[in-house]
């Protein structure tokens, strides 16, 4: 432990080095814009649009909009990321910090923001975005593929561990991605090999940041990666929950930062989010499991437990009671997990057991049942969220001991709700959305 907070010392007087080394460096350079050309980045007045076409964005881009369903910023989530603060000032360069609960559309900020300004060269790597789990990552490349379809020209690539490294060096070598989306280690290794290249990197993001800046040993490889990026980029920093203890860590980074909070937390619950709860003995949680999947109306269902063994065995159990269901955790290859999300992402299976490897930065549309079958060990990881953009969706917490009611307390506490006991018959209208 000694050596642990030594290094994180370390790696923290490393990043102060760094920001004092270039800080007479920016403050002369933002002098230069202010009586040139360019203005600086501080002082950027709020952009008001009631539309994307406001915002100048790309033909192209405006185009991948509308297929993706976005043609308004607008709707109790968007209004706080995408409307009138966030993606506005993300495209001009700004840096940004923003926390706001999942779904409220965080990754689209800096999809456009790196879109929009985005001028492809050869074999050049100009945007890093950095999250902590491999799924996340592929998620993201996805998005990207979404918001980029007619942008083919730009080529973005996922890189992370459980994939031979031989493979991404020859990628970087042969079909160099102008956007990495990758898990801290494995882009720390191939920049250090000299195979990723950084030097023209113009875009620096970290999603879900708390998770990778409050673990030193990721943090540590996170510095190492932003300091072998030009000094002048944009950075930006997304999270679900950011705590005010974090909050300085992240602007360590980041030059006159624009600032969003949702620091009302009962807002990071979505409108349309049925909650309750379930008491329950430990040897009850299979039978009553079983009775819910039978009684309830469900699109998608995700099932989230504590462990990867619990996890093996409750899948197997489902599906000698004929719920096809899969599961996906940290015990798999890379390519099962991939292969078992692309599927259940794409509808071919309705029912994912789970641990908390999906719990958060993962959307999957058609979900609209999440079953806490163990309760998280803290209310940072209680996965309450079922639907998205304030679409229905209902969540049900199973409560086995007094620690499991300790956290369902502090969720009621920390987020302003009341979570009732589920009743014995529920109106499926209050959490399915009405076929389109």
């Amino acid at each position: 432990m000694a050596d642990q907070a030594m290094n994180g010392a370390e790696a923290e007087e490393e990043l102060l080095d760094y920001e004092e080394e270039h800080e007479e460096e920016a403050g002369k350079a933002g002098q230069a814009k202010e009586g040139g050309a360019e203005v600086t980045k501080k002082g950027f007045l709020g952009i008001h649009s009631t539309g994307f076409k406001d915002f100048l964005l790309k033909s192209e881009l405006l185009k991948a909009i509308v297929d993706c369903g976005f043609e308004h910023p607008s709707g109790t989530g968007l209004r706080i990321c995408l409307g009138h603060e966030c993606i506005p000032q993300a495209i001009l360069g700004m840096d940004i910090l923003c926390q706001a609960k999942s779904g409220m559309g965080k990754t689209a900020v800096f999809l456009l923001s790196i879109l929009q300004q985005l001028e492809p060269q050869p074999n050049t790597v100009s945007a890093i975005v950095l999250c902590h789990t491999r799924e996340l990552a592929f998620q993201i490349c996805h998005e990207f593929e979404r918001f980029g379809t007619y942008m083919k020209h730009i080529k973005v690539l996922p890189f992370f561990g459980g994939v031979q490294t031989s493979q991404n060096k020859e990628q970087l070598k042969t079909d160099c991605p102008h956007v990495v989306v990758g898990t801290p280690g494995r882009v720390k290794q191939l920049a250090k090999d000299g195979d990723l290249k950084l030097g023209k990197v113009r875009h620096f993001v970290l999603d879900e940041c708390d998770k990778m800046l409050s673990k030193m040993d990721m943090r540590a490889d996170v510095q190492e990666i932003f300091k072998m990026t030009p000094h002048d980029k944009q950075v930006m920093m997304f999270s679900a929950t950011l705590s005010k203890e974090i909050r300085p860590v992240c602007k360590k980074f980041m030059t006159d930062p624009m600032e969003i909070y949702v620091d009302d937390e009962a807002k990071l619950t979505l409108h349309g989010l049925v909650q309750h709860y379930i008491l329950l003995n430990e040897d009850e949680k299979n039978r009553k499991l079983n009775d819910l999947l039978d009684a309830l109306d469900f699109n998608q269902v995700v099932i989230f437990v504590k462990s990867v063994p619990r996890a093996r065995e409750l899948n197997r159990l489902l599906n000698e009671c004929n719920f096809p269901s899969v599961c996906i955790h940290r015990g798999m290859q890379q390519e099962e997990r991939l292969g078992v999300y692309k599927n259940f992402k794409a509808g071919h299976k309705r029912i994912l057991v789970a641990t908390d490897l999906v719990g958060r930065g993962i959307d999957i549309e058609r979900v609209n049942i999440v079953i806490n079958y163990d309760m998280p060990q803290t209310s940072d990881n209680y996965v309450g969220r079922a639907g998205r953009f304030g679409t229905k969706g209902l969540a049900i917490s199973f409560v086995a001991s007094e620690a499991d009611s300790d956290v369902l307390n502090q969720v009621q506490e920390r987020f302003d709700v009341d979570i009732k006991q589920l009743p014995d018959s529920i109106d499926s209208s209050t959490y399915m959305n009405p076929a389109s």
